[in-house]
């Protein structure tokens, strides 16, 4: 599984929607679990950002997918990176 990372900004109607219903944000991940795509750590942050979600996926086609389903909601934009391990990396140097 390769890993990637969500950076996530709610829309007014995603702001409207966690402050109505928190626990959708939880309900989220369990759709994402459904869509092929898991969510290893998630955090609400502070800046440019609302949510920064590190996730696991087989491969970029699902995770691409997903990042369209989930903006295709209108409630929330997302910017996905691919990340590389670090070990991974330094090796690809040598």
């Amino acid at each position: 599984m390769a890993t990637y990372i969500f950076l996530s900004t709610l829309t007014d109607e995603g702001a409207k929607t966690i402050k109505n219903n928190p626990a959708r944000i939880k309900e989220v991940n369990t759709e994402l679990e459904k869509l092929g795509v898991h969510v290893t750590a998630q955090y609400a942050t502070l800046g440019s950002y609302d949510f920064v979600n590190v996730v696991e996926a087989p491969d970029n086609m699902t995770v691409a997918r997903v990042s369209a389903e989930l903006a295709s909601r209108g409630s929330i934009k997302i910017t996905t990176l691919a990340a590389i391990p670090i070990d991974e990396f330094i090796r690809s140097l040598t």
